[in-house]
């Protein structure tokens, strides 16, 4: 898209009060259960850390003079962003389908891009706030250095973005939550778990290594972890240059399926 046609969008959502309020009943709606929707995430990322680094912390050493406890909470604060920004976006179509109180937002005069904004906006919401309570309570655990901390927020909120608009993706295709769980179980789950949150790839066979390249996952974890020990498996720009092309090209095809009204519109 041009950068004219950006600037006319921006002014578009600028004018229009409408994408605030979606994006307001968005975050309200995981804000209300947050026990659920928070609290429940960060004590999931703590017991990783606890038997994960328990177990093999003095045992497991990566890179140079890094304890394996502190390896492992920038990747299992990365997996909670991903993941929650995920579940958000996803959970709150299906959901909005099967209640039947979508047809409520499509009788407004919402462009695509206010139910993206609105939609992934939310996401990345809950994501952050899931990721930095991982944080608060996993940083005690381990030697964080903050070697590099613009590319923490970078690689932060390109994660959030791009899953949370995976989610919507996803949130349009199902139909209902065994659907949407399927896709997260099968494709998130698996691409999150073998992207290096657990361990370096260089730890790894040869051929696995080639794969986790593939792993669009593996570059946001990596680059992210580079922005605390300013170490890494492959280089931040590289992961930037592909995390950044994963982004828009999510982004392009979620445009495109809200502008279709894809099973969102008979």
């Amino acid at each position: 898209m041009s950068t004219t046609g950006l600037t006319g969008q921006a002014q578009t959502l600028a004018r229009s009060p409408g994408w605030q309020t979606l994006l307001y009943k968005e975050v309200l709606r995981f804000w209300k259960v947050s026990f659920q929707t928070i609290a429940a995430p960060v004590l999931t990322a703590v017991l990783y850390l606890l038997i994960f680094g328990h177990v093999l912390d003095g045992n497991v050493r990566v890179y140079d003079k890094l304890s394996y406890t502190a390896f492992l909470i920038p990747g299992l604060v990365m997996m909670s962003v991903l993941q929650n920004a995920f579940a958000n976006s996803s959970s709150s179509l299906v959901q909005s389908k099967i209640t039947g109180n979508l047809v409520f937002i499509l009788l407004t005069p919402l462009s695509a891009w206010h139910w993206f904004v609105a939609y992934v906006g939310a996401a990345m919401v809950r994501g952050l706030i899931v990721g930095l309570g991982v944080f608060a309570v996993t940083a005690w655990f381990g030697d964080l250095r903050f070697a590099a901390p613009l590319w923490i927020v970078v690689f932060g909120l390109l994660g959030a973005c791009l899953l949370g608009t995976l989610g919507l993706i996803a949130g349009l295709w199902a139909d209902k939550f065994d659907q949407m769980a399927a896709f997260q179980n099968f494709v998130i789950m698996p691409m999150t778990f073998l992207s290096g949150v657990f361990y370096s790839i260089h730890s790894l066979p040869a051929f696995w290594q080639t794969a986790s390249h593939l792993n669009p996952f593996f570059y946001m974890i990596d680059g992210f972890r580079y922005g605390f020990f300013g170490v890494s498996d492959t280089s931040p720009w590289v992961s930037l240059a592909v995390v950044g092309v994963a982004c828009a090209a999510v982004a392009a095809v979620a445009l495109h399926l809200l502008r279709i009204g894809y099973k969102i519109r008979g």
